[in-house]
Parts: structure tokens; C-alpha cells; sequence
């Protein structure tokens, strides 16, 4: 048998037969003139310094410098031990030579295929008699491929005594002398080997299957990588190929529950929004939490998803601890997700394209009243109006046979969605390249909205000389977001929310002429209640613009200079270039163009850019070197990076040609312009240290210093160090004899890291000249501007500091068939960069201060387990469980507690519904406790029947006089006999107790299935809408409700926690609309099928695979809203707030994935 020891033994062996065919491709040709040809001769020198190395490390070596293929017999190489030399400039052919001191050789060069054959010296051997020859010998011949049809070179044909042998040429033909009754044996390295009993046969062809071999795990870390074993810190891979069997536009939303520690939530189902990531909990109060995102090692902040195609991804890496993350210094405190995508192979080229179309459709439509039990309650509310609207010739039974206007059936809608990806990659042992075009539409289920992606990148890796290599990556991203904001509240008019407008939309009309789906405004909301604004909300949508276009250009490479066979310099540049164009336009038939709206401005519209180019420049020194048991490497570093924002453009208000759209804006009589420009920079030098030895004990120590230009003076300069220990018990001999432990490793971290996440200029007092504080002479137009200061500056701002401890422990079982990982840390934010409140009487609102502290504490557990591997049949289990518990330790100086308000509706946008309280959880909901409906025996009754609040029995916050039985009734809780902020106290928490998911992956024969749940147990969420559609607070006429609301307190219906009709509830924020968040979801279903290699290889196909997947199947929660998973005010501060949220989609899609 013979080994091959270069690029094959990683990937396919036939590269160079598969490379002349593709290179008939155009594209190819132009990557071509990379490759390097070269002629070996016996003659030819080369330079090798090892120690104690295996064999094929040099002959790796030596394929390296001669451009040609080793190929060694694997009995000779057995025969070979650990090899150290060091030579310069001798023949290769005498370094084999040395390799194999005291073996006989026969050395074999093949020029024509650029192969090297290393084999045993023949050994003379007895001559048949001419009538043996003539009677029980024959030639057989053949050919050997892949299963693809692809011809294998080097392929060892031999008896099973090995008295006979030869292997294939470059066409994968062999010829070989062989008795009838002989039985070949055809292997190569890394391949299945295949056995065939000759028979007499004269041809024998056979195909060779790929071998399953397990490759050592390699895990990126900050500025490099690290096997999977050695790791020291905390870090979670995601399972890559697992996620990307989910139809989604951007990886993030199939990221939640894959890796424990992470928490991924979404404020809703708008498409192109951006999920909010958190790792092991939020540090900052009133900053972004989100974590540094590290992109083929660009590091970026405030990271948008989209310009990263789910499919071209190739790993994830999460950093969580101190000591992972501590490299990144002043922006690792919420952690680091460091993606690299898909790049070059050092194999034959492969086309491969990924197609599948799908729909999406709406997982729950919320109940509303039918015409029958809306016009009861009409009635109720307002018998006169309703008996003029609704019951002039007609009686209320006559509405329980009407089907009435279904809004929300004709607002949301089946939408496509289809993706295309297709693929170029392979290269050479010098040459690497890759050409990937990405195209993914996809339709909101809401109408006028959707996500559209264009995507084109291409990769390439040079060998430019020995000791230099280069790489470069570039790639232009183009997505398109369409569709209003429909959770956004503008104005603080409820009617502006889109979900509002079609629940609360009157199901029918009253009178046979008239159809509400054709009418922009209601005719009776116009003459029974004209304050109200509402509009048709289908017409209204249709006629809206609000695109998003965002162009990214991302250019990144960097040069690799082996100084020393030890010494690595990389010098790394690049830029990252986001152009982001949005534009709105409203016209006349729309909720904000109409000309009902109180403060209409007529048919207005705006166009604006936000253009933001980043640039970085990295250079760093990498020191490797292995001294008998001890092993180290050592990273120092300069980078440079700075960031540069720029922001202009301008509304238009009173368009005189609507007709014209976004280009008649020109036409408007008021134009106001808007523009401005921020920047930033920073230096920084950073350092690691790790040390091995026997590769049973691990110590990593790495520091790094920041430099921003958003603070000043001293404050300039961060410093954060980690320290991390690692011990693998497995490799000691106490536990040699326990067979059934793969891996035992015992690992303990420590450090700091930094946040810096505050504005540009936070150090300077803000001032602007707002256009609504223009002012104006002789009641003339508004041209004056009057600046207002708006926020304060503090000159000694400095950085906000985390500091971890981490203690974690990995097992493997059974030759890693059962891997679990556990992990607690604790780490404390001190110096918070906070928005902290300021006294009126400093003329400012706000102003950044360090002040404060948080901490977070929390256990992770993981399990991987292979729980059946048959030869048809394979069963692989993964999950996750994840605990944080979050604490406010300090606030500013005498303040116990931080209220915080959200934007929302009417009267409600004023009351606070969260609390920051020391020695409590960020995110605890806030407002009266609910206690019970007011019952008659609560009141007095008088002699003209009317009922009187017992002096006894606290009010709700309303006047005495008012209150009825059916009212709300909330706990008085310092029983002054009223409810007011007194009485205001914790009513939920909007953190989970835990997160997790859980993973299943089936395969029968080419059959495979995966399945994938996920979770959040324990927060709770603020269902605003309740206040709307199931309390009718502000008792809004024809005005259609939640079905639940037939379930009303009657005096015949007491036992409810609904109040009656017609009631009064305080305008304020109570526990009676706080309801359970926790969900359990069927988040990924894939089920394929792969073609076997015998259908494949006549139709020259690499592979193919057709599968159905869908994506948010099924949810199991007792939430009342639409979905579980939502926070449209989501802050550290305001977890869980739910209005007019769009609707989270149920996808199911059909592809096809097939290779070339």
C-alpha cells in the first residue's frame, strides 16, 4: 500500500486530471498563470531542519519546495521512526535517502505526472518454470476512480501476500501479472481500500470510496488558531453545517440555542431586522451589549448581519471568557463572535450550487370579535349610536350569520422566498481560490415589505515564494429592506401602529352599500368619533414607500512573511465600506400623508445617506518553537483602526405632485436638510503568551492596550490583562487505565476586558438647532434657528471595565461519543458608561458618566453524544442549557433606583413600565400589582340603585365616584386607601431563568434528518396591546377588540379577570397585562436525501442532495400574543415590551444542493 503525503492526504487525490478539465472554464484561465510549474531533476536541492518529526512532515516538506507529489509505500514507511536533520542545499533525492537510513530503496520519478514513488528495493526471487508461466499467470488490467468517475493516480493494486504490485498512472490505469485464483487488494490513503478476487478476469475496474478519518478540530481564536484540545478558555463553536440546513436570510436567526451561553432573541418578524445577541448576560446598563463581531479578522462594531450569506460561512467561533476575549481589549467585554467564511481548497475545482424556494405564511392570526359579538359590545358601549349604525332594520341576531371584513387576512399574505447560491472553488498546493454570488428574495408577510440580497466575493491565496504567501478577500453586498417600521408608534398616535389599525378595524359596516376593504376612511369612524385617525390600513400600506438600500464593500488580505523556520510576521489591511440609502415617501392615501392626521404635513417623504468607511491595519509577530516536552508560541502586535460616518439628507413636507413619488420631492414648499459627521479611532498593542508542556498542562497570558480617541488625556489609554490555566487529567498516568475517558480537562481563567461603546464626542457638551425650534418674526416662516445644548460633556470619561473569572470542565466518553462541557463564571462590570439622568437645574438632560457596577453570574452546560453509528443508521444528539443571573451592585451616587419609560401611546408614553433597582435584576417590569375586578360587596348600594366604592375599599387610581363593579382593582400596598406610584412595585422580570436548545440529527442510508429545538423558560413579557384590544382603555367606539373579550365581567359573569364595558381603567401599567414568556419551539426541521455514488458517476455529478426544511414549525407557549419571541423596545433596560409586533413567519422551503 502506498501513502501519499501532500495535499491529498487533506482532500481528493486526483486534483491535477480534474484541474485540466476545468480549466476549459474561462474563469479558470484566469487564475491559471498562478500556478507554479517546475521540472525536478535528481540534480535539485533543497533545505529541511526538523526534529523529531513523523515522515510525512518531510515529505510534505519536500513537496513544498519541488512542486511535485510524494508518494511512500506505507510498510516502508512503518519502518520509519521520528526524523530530525538538518540540511541545506543537498539533493533531494539523497534526503529520501536519509529518511530511510539502512532500508533499501527504490526511488521512482515520474515526470509526465509530477509524482515521486518511494519503494522497497525488489528482492530477487525464484524464476517460474516456462510451464507455471504458461498455465497460472494473466495480466489484468484496469482502471480505478472516485465514485464520481474521476481517474486516482497512485493507487497501490497488489496481491494479498504482496508478492506482486504496481499502482495506477495519471489516467488511474494499472497492469498487473496475477495468477487466476490471486485476490487484489486496491487502497491509497485515505480512501475505503477494496478487495477483488481475480476469477480469470482480465479487466477489473473499481471505484474507491473517501475514507472516514477524524480530524483534530482546530478552533479560531484572536489573531490565530488553536486545536480544539489545547483551548484554555471559554469558547463555543457553532455547528455550522447544522445551522445552514435553516432557510434563513441572515445566520442570526438561526443561531439561537446553538451555543449555550449565547442568548439570540428577536424584537419581531420584521424582515431585515437584526436580532439582538447577548453573551452571558448584559453588562451595560444603557449602552449596547451586543458583541464584537470578527469577520475573516476584521473586527467590527455595530455589525449588521445581512452582508453575510448564511451558505459561505465555513465556522463560528464564540469567545465568552476573560481570557478568549481579553485580546480584543476594549471591546470584548460583551464578548466576540469570530466568523471566517468559505474560502480556496487545495483540491480539484468544484462547482457547487444551492437552490431552494419556499413560502412563508403567518404562525398565528390573533382572534378579534365577530360582526355578531362586535356589534353586542358596540351596544353595551354605546346603545344609542349603535341602534342608529347597526340595528336600523335589523336586529343583533341578524349579525351572527355575517362574515364580516377579515383586516388581518387581507393585510398578511403567503410570501415566496427563494435563494440561489452557486460556488467556484479548488487551487493547487500554492494556489487557492474561491468565486462565490449569492441571490436571495424574500417577501414579507405583510404586504410592501420584504428582504432582498445580492451578493458577489471571491477569495484568493498565493504562494509567492517559499517563505511568502498572500490572501486577499473582496466582496460587494447589496440588500434591500422595504416596508414601514410596523411596531413604531410615531407621533404617539396608536392609529400609526400597521397591526393596530387591521385588529382594531371594525369587522362591518352597518349598511349593505358600503365595503370597508374600499374605503380609506371608515365613514362612521369620521362622523361618530372624527378624533380618531385611522385609516384603511391595506390602502394605506400599499400606497407607502420606506426602502432601505444598503451597499457593503468589504476588502480585506494580508501578507504572511516565515521569517525563521519559528518566526511568522503577518501584516493584515483592510476596509470595510457600508453605504446605506434610505427613502420614505407618503402620500395622501396614507395613515401619515392623510389629510385627517391632526398634524398632517401633507404628501411628505425624505431621502437620506449614511455612508461609513472603516479601515484597520494589523501587524503582528508569531514566535512557535518546541523544545523536547515544552512547547510555546508568543504573539506581539501593533493595530491601527479608525472609523469615519457621515450622515446627510432631508425631509420634504407638502409635495405638490404626489403623482411624481420619491422624485417629485424637489417640488415640496418645505424642505429641511439634515447632515452631520462622526469619527473615530484607535491603536492598540496586544501580546499572548502560551505555554505547553507535555502536553498536559496549558497556560495562556495575554494582554493588550487600547488607545480611543473618544476619551481624553490620560483616559485615553486601557489596559487589559487574562491569565488562563488548562490541565488535561486524561494524559496522567492515574488515569491511564481508564479506557472509557477520552478527554478530561480541568480549565481556569481570569481577566479584563473593555467597553468603549459610548458616542464620538461624549466628552464634549452636545448642541443642535433643531427645525422644531425654529422661530419666527411677524408670523412669518420659521427661518431662525435657535441651538439647544442637549447633552453635557465629562471631560474625565474613561473606559467601562469587566472583570471575569472563569472555571469550566470538558469530558469526553468513549472515544469522544459523549462530550460535555461545563462552565461558571462570574464577572462585574465596574466604571458604567451610563446616560445617567441629570438635574434640570444644569440646563441638560443627560450626561455619560462612569458610575455604577453589574454583575452577572451564571452555569453553562453542554452535551454532545453519538448515540448510534451503524453502518445504516446514525443518531447524534446535541444540547444546551444556560443560567444567568444578573445584579445592579450600584447606581449613581444616592439613587437606589432608574425608572425607564418606552415609546409608546397616548397617555402611556409618559409612565415608566421598567425598573433598574440595586441588589435587583436589569429588566424588571414595573407597575401596580393587579389584584381582582371590583365586586358588588365592595359597594355600597344607594336608594336610586346606583353604587357607591365602600370607604373602606381602596380606589384604583380614578375618583371614587366613578368606579363600578367590573373595574379593575389593584393591591394598595402601603394602604393609604388609593393607588398611586406608592403603590407601584415589581410585577415581572423580563430576564429568562434559562435558554438552551436541543439537536437531533437522524440518517438512514442516504436518507437524513435533523431536528432542532429551542427554548426560553422564565421571562416575562408586557403585553401592551392589552391595554387596546382587551381593556379598551381610552373606550374607543367602533373599535373591534380580542376575541377574549366576550369573556367581559356581567353581572352574570363575575368570575373573569376582564373588566366590563364601558369602565375607566387607569392610564397606567399593571401585572394584569404581564403574562408568562416562556416558549418551547420546533425551530428547524431538514429532511434530504442523498443520490448514491452509482447514479451520480454516469451523469458527471460530484454529489447531490434534495431536501425540505422549515424553520419556526411550532411553538409551545402560554403567551396570548402572536409570538413569544419579541421586545419591540428592546434595551438592557426594557426587555419583553410587545405592540403591534409584526408577526414571526413559519417558513417551509425546497431545494436542491449538487456539486460538479
Amino acid at each position: 500500500m502506498y501513502e501519499k503525503i501532500t495535499v491529498w492526504q487533506y482532500g481528493i487525490p486526483h486534483c491535477f486530471l480534474k484541474i485540466l478539465i476545468i480549466m476549459k472554464l474561462s474563469l479558470f484561465l484566469l487564475l491559471v498563470t498562478f500556478f507554479q510549474v517546475s521540472a525536478l531533476t535528481y540534480g535539485q536541492k533543497v533545505s529541511v531542519r526538523v526534529t523529531k518529526v513523523p515522515l510525512k512532515t518531510v515529505l510534505y516538506e519536500l513537496s513544498k519546495q519541488t512542486n511535485y507529489n510524494f508518494i511512500a509505500d506505507a510498510d516502508l514507511s512503518a519502518k520509519v521512526g521520528p526524523i530530525s536533520m538538518d540540511v541545506k542545499n543537498m539533493e533531494w533525492n539523497h534526503v529520501v535517502e536519509k529518511c530511510f537510513t539502512g532500508i533499501p530503496l527504490k526511488i521512482v520519478l515520474n515526470k509526465e505526472d509530477k509524482m515521486v514513488f518511494i519503494q522497497a528495493a525488489p528482492v530477487a526471487k525464484a524464476a517460474y518454470n516456462d510451464k507455471e508461466k504458461s498455465t497460472q499467470q494473466l495480466t489484468v488490467a484496469g482502471r480505478v476512480s472516485t465514485p464520481e468517475g474521476i481517474a486516482m493516480p497512485g493507487v497501490s493494486v497488489a496481491t494479498t501476500n504482496a508478492t506482486k504490485k504496481a499502482f495506477t498512472d495519471k489516467q488511474g490505469n494499472y497492469s498487473i501479472a496475477v495468477s487466476p485464483t490471486d485476490t487484489l487488494v486496491y487502497s491509497f490513503i485515505g480512501y475505503v481500500r477494496q478487495i477483488q478476487v481475480v476469477q480469470g478476469r482480465t479487466k477489473i475496474d473499481v471505484s474507491l470510496k473517501m475514507a472516514e478519518e477524524k480530524i483534530e478540530d482546530v478552533v479560531v481564536i484572536g489573531y490565530g488558531e488553536v486545536k480544539k484540545a489545547d483551548i484554555t478558555g471559554a469558547i463555543g463553536s457553532v455547528d455550522v453545517k447544522a445551522m445552514q440546513k435553516a432557510p434563513v436570510a441572515t445566520f442570526d436567526q438561526a443561531l439561537a440555542g446553538r451555543v449555550a451561553g449565547v442568548q439570540v432573541s428577536g424584537n419581531d418578524g420584521q424582515p431585515g431586522s437584526v436580532n439582538n445577541i447577548v453573551i452571558r448576560g448584559a453588562n451595560s446598563l444603557t449602552q449596547d451589549n451586543s458583541p464584537l463581531y470578527v469577520v475573516d479578522g476584521f473586527p467590527i462594531e455595530a455589525f449588521n448581519e445581512s452582508p453575510v450569506s448564511p451558505s459561505d460561512i465555513e465556522s463560528i467561533q464564540v469567545l465568552k471568557d476573560a481570557s478568549a476575549t481579553s485580546i480584543y481589549g476594549s471591546r470584548g467585554a460583551n464578548g466576540v463572535i469570530i466568523i471566517t467564511t468559505k474560502q480556496g481548497t487545495k483540491s480539484t475545482p468544484v462547482i457547487a450550487v444551492n437552490s431552494y424556494y419556499g413560502i412563508q405564511a403567518v404562525n398565528k392570526k390573533l382572534d378579534v370579535l365577530s360582526p355578531y359579538e362586535f356589534v353586542k359590545y358596540q351596544q353595551e358601549l354605546n346603545p344609542t349610536t349603535t341602534e342608529r349604525l347597526y340595528l336600523d332594520g335589523r336586529t343583533l341576531e341578524d349579525y351572527k350569520n355575517l362574515s364580516g371584513v377579515d383586516m388581518q387576512g387581507a393585510l398578511f399574505r403567503r410570501a415566496p422566498m427563494w435563494n440561489n447560491d452557486i460556488s467556484f472553488r479548488g487551487g493547487s498546493q500554492n494556489t487557492q481560490y474561491s468565486v462565490f454570488a449569492n441571490i436571495l428574495k424574500s417577501d414579507g408577510v405583510i404586504l410592501n415589505s420584504g428582504f432582498n440580497r445580492a451578493q458577489g466575493k471571491f477569495t484568493l491565496s498565493q504562494q509567492l515564494k517559499k517563505n511568502i504567501k498572500a490572501y486577499v478577500n473582496a466582496s460587494y453586498t447589496k440588500t434591500t429592506t422595504s416596508g414601514s417600521i410596523v411596531s413604531d408608534p410615531t407621533g404617539g398616535i396608536p392609529s400609526l401602529s400597521l397591526i393596530y389599525s387591521a385588529l382594531g378595524y371594525r369587522p362591518i359596516s352597518g349598511f349593505d352599500d358600503v365595503d370597508l376593504m374600499d374605503e380609506f376612511f371608515d365613514p362612521a369612524v369620521i362622523t361618530e368619533t372624527p378624533t380618531d385617525y385611522r385609516v384603511n390600513p391595506i390602502i394605506s400600506v400599499q400606497n407607502e414607500l420606506n426602502e432601505r438600500i444598503l451597499g457593503s464593500t468589504i476588502i480585506n488580505g494580508y501578507l504572511d512573511f516565515k521569517l525563521t523556520e519559528h518566526l511568522l510576521l503577518k501584516l493584515r489591511g483592510g476596509v470595510v465600506s457600508n453605504n446605506l440609502n434610505t427613502s420614505t415617501l407618503y402620500n395622501s392615501k396614507t395613515q401619515i400623508g392623510s389629510p385627517n392626521y391632526p398634524t398632517s404635513k401633507g404628501t411628505t417623504g425624505s431621502v437620506f445617506e449614511r455612508k461609513m468607511d472603516n479601515w484597520l491595519n494589523e501587524n503582528t509577530l508569531t514566535y512557535n518553537r518546541k523544545i523536547g516536552k515544552h512547547r510555546f508560541d508568543a504573539l506581539a502586535g501593533f493595530t491601527l483602526q479608525e472609523n469615519r460616518l457621515g450622515y446627510s439628507g432631508y425631509t420634504a413636507s407638502f409635495i405638490q405632485n404626489e403623482e411624481l413619488g420619491i422624485d417629485g420631492i424637489d417640488l415640496s414648499t418645505s424642505i429641511v436638510p439634515e447632515t452631520y459627521h462622526k469619527e473615530w479611532s484607535l491603536a492598540s498593542f496586544l501580546g499572548r503568551v502560551n505555554y505547553d508542556y507535555a502536553s498536559k498542562y496549558l497556560f495562556t497570558a495575554s494582554f493588550r492596550s487600547d488607545g480611543s480617541s473618544k476619551f481624553k488625556g490620560t483616559n485615553k489609554w486601557g489596559y487589559f490583562p487574562s491569565g488562563a490555566f488548562s490541565w488535561k487529567m486524561n494524559k496522567e498516568a492515574f488515569m491511564q487505565n481508564m479506557k472509557a475517558i477520552s478527554e478530561s480537562k480541568l480549565r481556569v481563567s481570569y481577566g479584563t476586558t473593555g467597553n468603549n461603546r459610548v458616542d464620538e464626542y461624549a466628552t464634549y457638551s452636545g448642541i443642535t438647532f433643531p427645525y422644531g425650534s425654529y422661530y419666527s418674526f411677524n408670523n412669518g416662516s420659521p427661518d431662525k434657528g435657535a441651538s439647544l445644548l442637549t447633552s453635557a460633556g465629562v471631560a474625565d470619561l474613561r473606559w467601562e471595565t469587566t472583570a471575569q473569572f472563569n472555571v469550566g470542565y470538558d469530558l469526553g466518553l468513549y472515544q469522544d461519543r459523549v462530550r460535555f462541557t461545563f462552565d461558571y463564571y462570574d464577572k462585574r462590570t465596574n466604571d458604567l458608561l451610563l446616560n445617567a439622568n441629570l438635574p434640570y437645574t444644569t440646563g441638560y438632560l443627560v450626561a455619560f458618566q462612569n458610575i455604577g457596577s453589574v454583575r452577572n453570574r451564571g452555569l453553562e452546560f453542554s452535551l454532545e453524544t453519538t448515540n448510534i453509528k451503524g453502518k445504516n443508521f446514525r443518531w447524534s444528539s446535541a444540547f444546551n442549557i444556560s443560567f444567568n443571573r444578573n445584579k445592579i451592585l450600584k447606581l449613581q451616587p444616592g439613587q437606589s433606583y432608574r425608572l425607564q419609560t418606552v415609546s409608546f401611546v397616548g397617555d402611556f408614553a409618559n409612565v415608566a413600565p421598567y425598573i433598574a433597582k440595586v441588589g435587583q435584576p436589569m429588566g424588571m417590569l414595573y407597575g401596580a400589582s393587579f389584584d381582582r375586578l371590583y365586586q358588588y360587596e365592595d359597594f355600597n348600594q344607594l336608594a336610586n340603585g346606583t353604587y357607591v366604592l365602600r370607604p373602606e375599599v381602596p380606589d384604583n387610581g380614578r375618583a371614587r365616584n366613578t368606579i363600578q363593579p367590573g373595574d379593575m382593582k389593584f393591591n394598595d400596598l402601603n394602604n393609604d386607601g388609593t393607588i398611586n406610584t406608592d403603590d407601584y412595585t415589581v410585577i415581572g422580570n423580563g430576564n429568562p431563568l434559562h435558554i438552551g436548545g436541543f439537536a437531533n440529527d437522524f440518517s438512514y442510508k442516504n436518507f437524513d434528518l435533523s431536528v432542532f429545538l429551542q427554548w426560553s423558560y422564565g421571562n416575562d413579557i408586557l403585553n401592551g396591546n392589552k391595554l387596546y384590544f382587551e381593556q379598551n382603555t381610552y373606550n374607543l367606539y367602533n373599535f373591534n377588540l380580542y376575541s377574549t373579550v366576550e369573556n367581559r365581567w356581567t353581572p352574570e359573569n363575575q368570575n373573569t379577570t376582564i373588566p366590563r364595558v364601558g369602565g375607566l381603567p387607569p392610564r397606567i401599567y399593571h401585572s394584569n397585562i404581564v403574562e408568562d414568556g416562556s416558549f418551547l419551539r420546533l425551530k428547524t426541521v431538514s429532511l434530504g436525501y442523498t443520490f448514491s455514488d452509482t447514479f451520480l458517476k454516469s451523469r458527471k455529478i460530484r454529489s447531490a442532495r434534495i431536501y425540505l426544511s422549515g424553520q419556526n414549525l411550532l411553538t409551545f407557549t402560554k403567551y396570548s400574543g402572536s409570538d413569544p419571541e419579541v421586545s419591540v423596545r428592546n434595551s438592557a433596560l426594557t426587555p419583553g415590551f410587545d405592540w403591534s409586533a409584526y408577526p414571526r413567519a413559519r417558513t417551509m422551503t425546497m431545494g436542491i444542493d449538487v456539486s460538479f
